[in-house]
């Protein structure tokens, strides 16, 4: 994976995020991905979001459903977006920044991969595949030229056209999900990326570990944390979203990053899996984050290989207010 460094500067301009009128909905699909927990979320916003709490983080943003739900229902002055993946943070910078040469290659690439047969797609795909990891391999350049818009466009169309929509690497950091099976596959939704361009114009978007986000946290802060979950069993880890790993230290690490913003007045809310779907006598997170509410609520495991498997589940919503 690609390394990067980035801060919060001293100096950032406040000013008045209005909210979004049209609803957004995230340009990719992500494991974990927020959308079908939406309405449950909601409830956990601070009722006075918008009003003394005018600011807003999102240190693991993902595919973006708590930021968009956000951006499109409040008010906000700043708001502040990060993930290690170094490809997902790209893509939400060049849709935000460079907007209309993205829609080209997209539309570019649609043309061309729905008027394929089968075997032509997969040949299309696998190059595409091979580009994408080359970028990666050889720090974002190809033939000494840096193109964040065309790394952007590739992340995107290999998420609507690989399998089950995974972003997935291996221990190099080099996407390694198969093709997908789909008949007609959206990969440029033009609306809804120009709905978010327009919605991310003055979000600081940062590629850092969730800890850097604390310079950004005060007293007027909603945080909230959706990070890689805790696995409910040996199977269920299949693999990562960056080439490292979330386990139980990281887990308890971030427990103590939630303590202390926290202590600084923040309101926090946590996303995790529930261990007692398989072990009614696993009490990790209950113990973890025993000084906050923690409510479950029902949710559908959207991704597993084998489909007797996915089903309804209960997930964790730890909640610091």
């Amino acid at each position: 994976m690609i390394s990067c460094k980035s801060k919060i500067t001293d100096d950032m301009q406040i000013m008045r995020l209005d909210k979004i009128n049209t609803p957004i909905k995230p340009f990719v699909k992500w494991a974990g991905g927020k959308s079908q927990l939406l309405n449950s979320i909601r409830k956990t916003y601070p009722l006075n979001l918008g009003k003394e709490i005018k600011k807003y983080a999102e240190p693991f943003v993902g595919g973006g459903a708590v930021l968009f739900d956000i951006l499109s229902n409040y008010e906000l002055e700043e708001v502040y977006i990060s993930d290690i993946n170094a490809e997902l943070i790209n893509a939400y910078k060049v849709i935000r920044d460079d907007l209309e040469k993205l829609i080209i290659k997209l539309c570019n690439f649609q043309k061309e991969y729905i008027s394929m047969d089968i075997e032509k797609r997969k040949v299309y795909y696998y190059e595409k595949r091979e580009i994408f990891n080359n970028y990666i391999c050889n720090g974002n350049k190809i033939n000494g030229k840096v193109s964040n818009v065309e790394k952007a466009a590739l992340f995107i169309f290999l998420n609507k056209t690989c399998f089950n929509g995974l972003y997935r690497v291996n221990k190099k950091g080099l996407f390694n999900v198969p093709i997908g099976a789909y008949n007609n596959p959206c990969i440029c939704d033009e609306e809804n990326l120009r709905n978010i361009s327009k919605a991310l114009e003055r979000v600081n978007i940062v590629c850092a570990d969730y800890k850097e986000s604390e310079s950004f946290i005060d007293p007027y802060t909603f945080v909230y944390f959706d990070p890689p979950y805790r696995p409910l069993n040996e199977t269920s880890n299949f693999t990562s979203y960056t080439e490292n790993e979330f386990d139980d230290g990281a887990q308890s690490e971030l427990a103590e990053y939630v303590r202390k913003i926290v202590e600084k007045g923040a309101k926090v809310v946590i996303s995790n899996s529930d261990p007692k779907n398989t072990n009614k006598d696993d009490h990790f997170f209950d113990e973890l984050y025993k000084a906050y509410k923690i409510n479950r609520v029902e949710a559908v495991r959207m991704i597993n290989c084998n489909s007797a498997r996915r089903g309804n589940i209960s997930e964790l919503l730890i909640s610091s207010f």
